[in-house]
């Protein structure tokens, strides 16, 4: 059972990082739909564009942008300006798929580093790599120092978003090479395990990120083998331990957001934090925060 002061210090953590800043948010939509949330001050910026009609209430994509690649094309004439005057700092050359539900049809694409701006709600599968022994340990994951975003912080073992026309299962296989040297093989025998939604203002905007969340068991021999230059450590940990880390805020405990949220999940789901536990309402309920 993990101590009441090291979930009191989870739930601050977590409250913390997704406490939404003063600022006014605006829907962002797009042929009738609302599928992003955008501050006053880049809806200002938006304005300057003649393919967005900037409301009082709401940020309105053009109407007659009537299909995904007009849409599309606009947008990334936007984007390539934002990034241009510095807005859009973890530029990736890579799409997203932007649509009411993940399995929709997508309304327009956006490069990766532009989601956040627009707040549109993006989408990322998390495998918790486990060892089951004697006691259950985890292992994560210590992102560069030279990523765009939470660089140098700790995250799951496998982590990754999910790009446009790649499935779920595809991007884990994916990651799981890239990020820990894991054989497809092995990376298929990734359990799905449900979601969490990850919320958080950032500088560059607003990230709102459903996360597919999976458990593997990997062999006790096995040994995380990072592929693209991306982790730069790897840490095997019990489940205490991971408690105790992901309510760390600072140092070289400091786990992402993300991490954090998909960790918790998996350490109310194995029964490490019980229901008779004060808190565990409160922390199963920070898993949810869909905005």
């Amino acid at each position: 059972m993990i101590d009441a002061a090291i979930l009191a210090a989870i739930e601050a953590r977590i409250a913390r990082a997704i406490a939404l800043p003063a600022a006014r948010y605006r829907p962002f939509v797009v042929d009738g739909i609302a599928l992003g949330l955008i501050d006053d001050a880049r809806a200002a910026r938006l304005a300057a564009f003649d393919c967005f009609d900037v409301k009082r209430d709401a940020v309105v994509l053009h109407p007659g942008l009537a299909n995904p690649e007009a849409r599309s094309t606009a947008i990334a004439g936007v984007a390539a300006t934002l990034r241009g005057e510095g807005a859009l700092p973890a530029w990736r050359d890579e799409l997203y798929a932007v649509a009411r539900e993940f399995a929709d049809p997508p309304l327009f694409l956006i490069e990766r580093g532009a989601a956040r701006y627009f707040g549109v709600r993006t989408y990322a599968a998390h495998v918790n790599g486990i060892v089951v022994q004697e006691e259950t340990r985890m292992w994560l994951a210590r992102r560069s120092a030279q990523k765009a975003v939470d660089p140098g912080l700790l995250d799951n073992l496998v982590g990754g978003g999910i790009g446009a026309g790649f499935r779920v299962d595809q991007t884990v296989v994916k990651e799981a090479w890239e990020e820990a040297g894991i054989d497809e093989a092995l990376a298929r025998r990734a359990r799905p395990a449900g979601i969490v939604c990850a919320v958080k203002p950032m500088s560059d905007g607003l990230q709102r990120e459903t996360l597919f969340v999976h458990d593997l068991a990997l062999p006790p021999d096995f040994v995380p083998q990072n592929q693209d230059g991306e982790a730069v450590e790897h840490r095997l940990v019990t489940l205490r331990d991971a408690a105790r880390t992901i309510a760390s805020e600072h140092g070289d405990d400091e786990v992402t957001l993300d991490a954090s949220l998909v960790v918790l999940d998996y350490l109310i789901r194995e029964g490490t934090i019980r229901p008779d536990q004060s808190r565990y309402c409160k922390l199963a309920a920070l898993l949810r925060a869909r905005r």
